[in-house]
């Protein structure tokens, strides 16, 4: 979806297909004709912007074979779908059983992911619509904070250094502009806006920049006016945002908030859960962990990284952070000139929520990510964005 901003500026709206598990590059065309194609038509637009993911083998078998790349654009042509964002975060297994803690690796000091990032930054270009010339890409903010030390960060930045050089050639090569955004989470090494600012600086890039998640965000309890004020004076570009809201409870210490709490601890993705004290911010790394016992102070609010539907909040005592992204977006795109132009709804626990939340089949979660990306449509033309044909 297409928004024209009051400066005349063109703003990307797409949702990210990461909620589909796919593989394959034979996986990724199943999710346009069963997913995104039946998402599009729910919202009864000709075109429809998704964010892809592409795991390691779809990324490979495309940028190895041209006429792979040219059946995919022409796939997407045909669904009225078009692509300006990839999801590299996750490398592979993102559909798995079991996530957790490996969506980190590869992380920036292991050279596969630079090789996998510079593969998806070959692949967006030529994916591109005809009439835009800049995409991006979200990547993991360096690693997760353990076994990450000097070395191991001095090696993550000359691969940033590295992939910046491979994106200017790219751009000399295609007319194709592609950026590539840090994506601050919880218990990484950049877990924060602000953490990033130092890393990014380093490197020295205006290639290299940062994706701000709202949940991940707001999980922290960091501010969007100050987050983004602070990117603006160290002059880091944010190349994308994800539009997400994390799980919110107001009142932890209560039995029957904890309660709530556990029916979202499921086993599959990692769910870091945090608290502002007064001595700083306090969390664990997982929600069950937050509940067992004594391990985090219930004083106050908790925050849980738990990507939650953006239309519909969690039934009392729980509710999501939605107020947050809302904040976000405001001071993104409702300025003079918006800070980005990639929007990406990116929800991709639909089939992790509790199990009475979860959609029942393939229509039922087209409906919930239709509904999703109409909420985040009225919240821009609410700023003053018009949307385009």
């Amino acid at each position: 979806m297409r928004f024209r901003h009051p400066d005349g500026s063109t703003v990307h709206l797409a949702y990210c297909t990461n909620v589909h598990p796919a593989e394959t590059l034979d996986g990724v065309l199943a999710q346009l004709r069963d997913h995104c194609e039946p998402v599009r038509r729910r919202l009864g637009r000709d075109r429809l912007g998704i964010g892809l993911w592409l795991a390691k083998d779809a990324a490979r078998a495309l940028v190895t074979d041209p006429a792979a790349l040219r059946g995919l654009r022409c796939e997407l042509e045909r669904r009225g779908l078009e692509v300006v964002t990839l999801n590299g975060f996750p490398y592979e297994g993102f559909g798995a059983e079991e996530v957790k803690y490996r969506v980190y690796t590869p992380d920036w000091a292991d050279p596969e992911r630079l090789e996998h990032t510079a593969a998806l930054a070959r692949v967006l270009a030529g994916l591109l619509p005809e009439d835009v010339t800049e995409g991006s890409i979200s990547t993991l903010p360096l690693a997760w904070r353990t076994a990450y030390d000097d070395e191991r960060a001095e090696t993550a930045r000359t691969a940033l250094r590295t992939l910046a050089e491979r994106l200017d050639a790219l751009e000399e090569l295609t007319g194709r502009s592609i950026r590539v955004a840090l994506e601050p989470e919880p218990g990484c090494v950049v877990e924060t806006t602000r953490d990033a600012i130092a890393p990014l600086t380093a490197v020295g890039h205006d290639r290299i920049g940062i994706c701000v998640d709202t949940c991940h965000l707001a999980t922290s309890f960091e501010d969007p006016g100050t987050a983004l004020d602070d990117l603006a004076r160290a002059g880091v570009p944010v190349v994308k945002s994800q539009l997400s809201a994390a799980l919110h409870a107001e009142q932890p210490h209560l039995p029957e908030v904890r309660a709530a709490l556990a029916a979202f601890a499921e086993p599959r993705f990692l769910h870091q859960t945090r608290t502002a004290t007064a001595a700083g911010l306090r969390g664990t790394d997982d929600l069950g962990e937050a509940l067992a016992g004594d391990a985090l102070p219930d004083a106050g609010p908790w925050r849980s990284h738990f990507h939650v539907p953006l239309h519909a909040a969690p039934a009392a005592p729980l509710t999501s952070t939605l107020p947050v992204l809302t904040s976000a977006l405001t001071r993104l795109v409702g300025g003079p000139h918006p800070l980005t132009r990639h929007l990406e709804v990116e929800t991709y626990t639909w089939q992790a929520l509790p199990p009475e939340l979860r959609p029942r089949g393939r229509a039922q979660l087209a409906d919930g990510i239709a509904a999703e990306l109409t909420l985040a449509r009225d919240l821009l033309t609410d700023l003053g964005l018009k949307e385009l044909p």
